[in-house]
């Protein structure tokens, strides 16, 4: 039976509440980095790409405790909101993502270099894994389409990753092969559809909604139908406390992370359900 994880979007928060559930799942020996493919969109296209690198879980996870020295907060205000707000009314999903990738290329923000090489620095490797099990998802900013980038297309490692956490209008697109790129947690905050043919799946989703329904978590799970085993994990309300209302603050990531540890011992009973 195939195992497929997916790891949601939901800025260094995210990435810290992951690494605490994985971690804390691992110890009480339920590893899924086992699992056979590896979904990883924005913030999880970060712990993908970390836990397919070779590092031990407790080696990441003592990377998200450490004080976030030198790196910059940012926040998704009212009027990015708003912005996000307005590219959801569009009748297609395609339309509404081209109008919010339009608005990301016309947006101030840090240097493009500036932003890949933050990316680079929280990836420990800069290879795609091999076996080659990890796809990250981004988003065509010209023309609204999703893009799934893997260790056959060619785009590497830390470009795929950059590209899928590049927020719109917070963070700059990413440029690859002359196409520019955007988060792809726009499209939908975990993509799940990409664990079709899977038999289990387990999510990790700090974020369950996206700007259309279409990409929601629930609608993408219920898709794959009614023979797939599946599990979704979202942060309980303690976890929840721990990550606040901004998921771009690097201040939030120590505790996030061990919210998330604290939590993974709730959640061996229901993994190993799912896995049995």
């Amino acid at each position: 039976m195939a195992t497929a994880l997916v790891l949601g979007g939901g800025g260094v928060v995210g990435v810290a509440w992951e690494t605490g559930v994985l971690t804390g799942l691992a110890e009480a020996g339920l590893d899924l980095r086992d699992a056979g493919l590896v979904v990883g969109t924005s913030a999880g296209a970060v712990v993908g790409a970390q836990i397919t690198s070779g590092l031990t879980l407790p080696e990441l996870y003592s990377r998200q405790l450490a004080p976030p020295t030198g790196e910059l907060a940012a926040a998704m205000g009212p009027k990015v909101l708003l912005r996000y707000a307005a590219a959801a009314v569009h009748r297609s999903d395609r339309a509404a993502l081209a109008h919010l990738g339009h608005l990301a290329l016309r947006a101030r923000t840090v240097p493009e270099e500036e932003r890949r090489a933050v990316i680079a620095g929280r990836l420990p490797v800069h290879a795609w894994p091999d076996p080659p099990r990890l796809r990250v998802t981004a988003v065509d900013a010209e023309t609204g389409e999703e893009v799934v980038f893997d260790a056959a297309s060619g785009v590497d490692l830390v470009s795929a990753v950059a590209a899928s956490c590049a927020v719109p209008i917070v963070w700059p697109t990413v440029t690859i092969d002359g196409r520019r790129y955007m988060d792809g947690g726009v499209r939908s905050p975990a993509h799940v559809h990409l664990a079709a043919g899977c038999d289990r799946v387990i999510v990790l989703a700090p974020i369950t909604g996206g700007i259309r329904r279409s990409g929601r978590v629930a609608v993408e799970i219920a898709a794959l139908g009614p023979d797939v085993r599946s599990l979704v994990v979202t942060p309980d309300p303690e976890a929840r406390a721990a990550m606040g209302r901004n998921a771009l603050d690097p201040a939030r990531r120590a505790a996030s992370a061990r919210a998330g540890h604290r939590q993974a011992a709730t959640l061996v009973d229901a993994v190993t359900r799912t896995l049995d």
